[in-house]
């Protein structure tokens, strides 16, 4: 049934609560880049090791980065991959730390800590407590300079298997077999940027136990490294350290750089594949210059003005005004040597993909002819360098300060490239951006079109699977990261120091002349400014006859009020560094922004026109994408199980809805302006609200501003929604559902049940003991499935902290000649963790101490302490409850954990949604004596 029509609908539909004013003149880019400056220093060890520092004493936490400048670009042919697996083998144990590094990283409470392989380097990083940087120091120079003793071909043959598992979870994604024909158009046979990171199968398959030692000798010395350490730490304490632990390690060969051309094709190439896809991709490809050419930058902007800004050429035309494509975008990623310029969208359903690709073209060329505006070049640079300020919240991590001068000091012999790279940015003209354009993108293309059908077949898909272990193997076999080193240890780790307590800031509390309730903490680091409004809504909102709405509703507030269009508002947050965002979890609906405090003024009047006016007026466009998102969805093998799984545990409970909350196509298809209206009238109203804010700017000069906007705001007369918790949940029924997805080289897993328990009831107790068992790394779900095994990139499981009735649930994507055993497997690691092998001392130690230890690392940004807050007050927690969690934790005994371990990880009572290839999945199922139910995938929008 619809929402029935209203009086006060129809005045939400044709009136506006708050008229909207022209935005206030955004302040000048040279204030906004003068505010992304990161200060350093940097040394030079006799070995060669180049080591760059930045202080920051604002948080007690250390960002360590090492690059090392070797990637896949260096593998000579027939060793595709090399560079890849390596990065995994130095995870697993050096000879003086037999351990290796993720077990020890997790518990000294290290955040953001990975590794990852690209074209034309490898880095390791990790966020550490302060008092733990001389034991991580420890551990990344031993892994440096003491790694080959511990190499063995039991841990070389089973990182093999993890590797090529990561290989098949890739390839088994939709247009997951993309890049491969991409570089094998885009760079000539031969080429150093022809073959993929992660290889061939038949080479990692080759890699021998020699093989891999030659490359470490080659690639990892100290004089090809750079070494970064960003946050708490001064450049004397610095070279003391550096110089204890990395100094007395030898020169490796002198590097030769790996030369490579930026290839030109001889003729356009024009090709066509086929994929379990929701909708035709187009692509547009050249090959370009370097991350140094002065060319990358003025490239960099044409991109974001063609495709990558929100008002876009391709945005505005093909996608707002035209309607040819649900999303389009354009993206420069330059790589050291070469960079690529990619087009690509995603046709409507129904649009011709050769239209689309022939309006692409149109107009990409008349951008080069005629160039682009100041105006846009303007947006762009406000986004580059607002996005730069943003990313240097973090002192480490994927993309914050220490890797942004380690990208620097490794490709261009400079960690403050990045200075360099701005002031290109703010010199950009009209003729500079169109002149790059001209020279690189005139010259032939590759064409590329991804339609829907069955996949083609592809070599690599011949594979053999299987792994090191049988599938009979025993769950307390030995996991390879803790085989002995093969050679006597002969320098000893230094202790970890005291972590400090955590300094969470205080919260304050005050309110609008309406009653809105403002939670504000201040947070001097950078003159950033975060403000979200939350309201009690959610995916558990929605009518169960009308799922989708909410998410429906939320897409369109952005999309057009009653005096601004899409891409006025669009263009607004450019000119203004800030981005408006409408997002929703399964208990809250929020709308927030995020961006420079320089320009709250005008951001806040945005937030109040996009709350406060939405018209709607975009709904069949904003549809169609909703609805293109669902086929998405359904084509997706996780996406799959994520919306099955909760419907059949969760049943006519709030809860029991599609994973993610885009909803039923059927109900999206026939939602009207009138429905959405009346939806946001009940659910986002003043009396649902709470104003969030995290900024620079003290309290006493917001809250007027927030009072001006959003005091005057009255809600509907109407009731406010309400959530029936008290709705009975269905007894648990243990059963299989299968979804068939044939010819999928993996198999995802995905198992849950519901819980007794709410999120409200506290629930320390049952995540701790989920840790074990299968919430880190070093659990024992993943380490069984990972590490003994080799069937698996990665399995976890978690608790779905929610206000009504929350779950337990395990996801494991497994290579599918494997899907049976893993299944087995999993039930046999927690029937072991409930029964004969429950939690033991020294696990209840581990996960205390790296849950308090990593806790200052859980709020170094604004964006991770509005979260908190939002937690917090969602789950009807105190301010001050992280201030008292590590408390909580010592209080934790093995015997609580493991009483609540017993009491809710029941493998008995699991469902469980397996989506893979039926045809060779069930015989295997079919062993494990769970009741099996075949089930096909909902038809989605078509």
């Amino acid at each position: 049934m619809r929402i029935p029509f209203s009086p006060l609908v129809a005045f939400v539909l044709v009136a506006s609560p708050l008229a909207a004013a022209p935005l206030a003149k955004p302040a000048s880019l040279d204030t906004i880049a003068r505010q992304a400056n990161i200060p350093f220093d940097q040394f030079t060890l006799p070995n060669g090791l180049r080591v760059v520092v930045s202080t920051d004493h604002s948080v007690p936490l250390v960002g360590v980065s090492i690059w090392y400048h070797v990637g896949s670009k260096d593998e000579p042919a027939g060793r595709t991959g090399f560079a890849h697996l390596f990065e995994h083998l130095m995870f697993y144990g050096s000879e003086n730390n037999p351990d290796g590094m993720l077990g020890p990283l997790e518990n000294i409470g290290a955040t953001d800590q990975n590794g990852t392989t690209y074209f034309d380097r490898t880095n390791y990083f990790e966020t550490v407590p302060t008092p733990a940087l001389p034991y991580t120091l420890f551990l990344e120079s031993d892994r440096m300079g003491h790694l080959l003793g511990a190499v063995t071909q039991e841990r070389l043959n089973r990182q093999r298997g993890v590797v090529q598992n990561e290989k098949r979870q890739d390839d088994n994604q939709p247009f997951g077999l993309v890049q491969y024909a991409e570089l094998e158009a885009l760079f000539p046979a031969g080429h150093p940027y022809h073959h993929t990171t992660i290889g061939s199968m038949a080479d990692i398959d080759r890699a021998s136990l020699e093989d891999v030692r030659a490359w470490f000798r080659g690639h990892y010395g100290p004089n090809n490294a750079v070494l970064v350490l960003a946050g708490d730490i001064d450049v004397a304490t610095a070279r003391t350290m550096v110089t204890k632990y990395f100094g007395d390690l030898p020169r490796g060969p002198q590097p030769v750089p790996t030369p490579a051309a930026v290839p030109t094709l001889v003729a356009p190439k024009v090709e066509t594949l086929h994929d379990e896809v929701a909708t035709s991709r187009v692509y547009r490809e050249w090959t370009t210059p370097g991350l140094t050419d002065p060319d990358t930058v003025p490239l960099d902007i044409f991109a974001s003005v063609l495709g990558g800004l929100a008002s876009s050429r391709f945005d505005d035309i093909l996608v707002r005004k035209e309607k040819l494509a649900v999303s389009a975008s354009a993206q420069l990623e330059p790589l050291e040597r070469v960079g690529r310029f990619e087009i690509q969208a995603d046709a409507r359903p129904g649009v011709d993909p050769k239209l689309l690709g022939k309006r692409i073209d149109e107009i990409l060329a008349d951008l080069i002819a005629h160039g682009p505006t100041r105006d846009e070049i303007e947006r762009a640079v406000t986004g580059e360098v607002a996005g730069r300020l943003f990313a240097l919240q973090n002192v480490g991590g994927q993309s914050g300060r220490a890797v942004t001068l380690a990208e620097g000091a490794t490709y261009a012999g400079d960690p403050g490239f990045y200075g360099k790279q701005l002031a290109q940015y703010a010199k950009a003209t009209p003729a500079s951006v169109t002149a790059a354009a001209r020279k690189w993108l005139t010259r032939p293309v590759y064409a590329l079109t991804v339609s829907p059908g069955p996949r083609e077949p592809y070599q690599e898909a011949k594979a053999a699977q299987g792994g090191p272990a049988d599938a009979s193997a025993s769950a307390t076999t030995t996991p390879a990261s803790g085989a002995p080193p093969a050679a006597k240890p002969t320098r000893t780790a230094p202790p970890v120091g005291e972590i400090v307590a955590l300094n969470y800031p205080p919260i304050t509390h005050a309110k609008l002349s309406n009653g809105i309730e403002i939670v504000y903490a201040q947070r001097k680091t950078l003159p950033l400014t975060w403000a979200t409004l939350s309201f009690d809504a959610g995916h558990a909102a929605d009518p169960r006859d009308a799922l989708g709405t909410d998410n429906l509703m939320l897409e369109l507030l952005d999309q057009g009020t009653t005096t601004r269009s899409a891409a006025d508002i669009a263009a607004d947050q450019e000119r203004l560094g800030v981005a408006i965002a409408t997002t929703a979890s399964m208990d809250r609906s929020t709308i927030a922004f995020a961006g420079l405090s320089a320009n709250v003024v005008p951001a806040l009047d945005l937030l109040a026109d996009v709350t406060l006016n939405p018209s709607y007026a975009d709904i069949e466009r904003v549809r169609v994408a909703e609805l293109t998102q669902i086929d998405g969805e359904i084509k997706d093998p996780s996406g799959l199980a994520a919306r099955t799984l909760p419907p059949l545990i969760y049943g006519g409970y709030p809860y029991g809805v599609p994973g993610g909350g885009s909803g039923d196509p059927a109900v999206v298809k026939r939602l009207t302006k009138v429905d959405l209206a009346a939806f946001k009238a009940r659910w986002v109203r003043p009396s649902t609200a709470k104003l969030f804010v995290v900024s620079d700017k003290p309290l006493a000069e917001l809250q007027p501003l927030l009072e001006a906007r959003f005091g005057t705001w009255k809600g509907a007369d109407e009731p406010a929604g309400t959530k029936r918790f008290d709705a009975p949940v269905p007894a648990p029924r243990p059963r299989i559902v299968l979804l068939d997805r044939p010819g999928s080289p993996q198999s995802v897993i995905y198992a849950g049940r519901v819980l007794d328990k709410t999120g409200i009831d506290g629930l320390v107790p049952l995540v701790a003991a989920n840790d074990q068992l299968g919430g880190s790394f070093t659990s024992r779900l993943n380490l069984d499935l990972r590490e003994t095994r080799a069937w698996s990139y990665g399995v976890q499981s978690g608790v779905s902290q929610y206000v009504g009735r929350s779950q337990w649930f395990v996801v494991a994507p497994v290579q599918t000649d494997r899907t049976g055993a893993s299944v087995r497997a999993i039930v046999d690691d927690m029937n072991a963790y409930l029964g004969a092998r429950p939690i033991t001392e020294a696990e209840r130690t581990r996960t205390v101490e790296r849950s308090i230890r990593e806790l200052p690392g859980q709020f170094e940004s604004g964006s991770d302490l509005i979260g908190a807050m939002q937690r917090n007050d969602r789950l009807k927690r105190p301010d001050d409850f992280y201030v008292h969690l590590a408390d909580r934790y010592r209080a934790l005994t093995a015997a609580d954990l493991n009483a609540v371990a017993r009491a809710n990880f029941q493998p008995g009572q699991l469902t469980w949604v397996v989506v893979g290839d039926a045809a060779k999945v069930r015989p295997q199922l079919a062993t494990l004596g769970i009741p099996i139910e075949e089930a096909k995938a909902p038809a989605g929008a078509k």
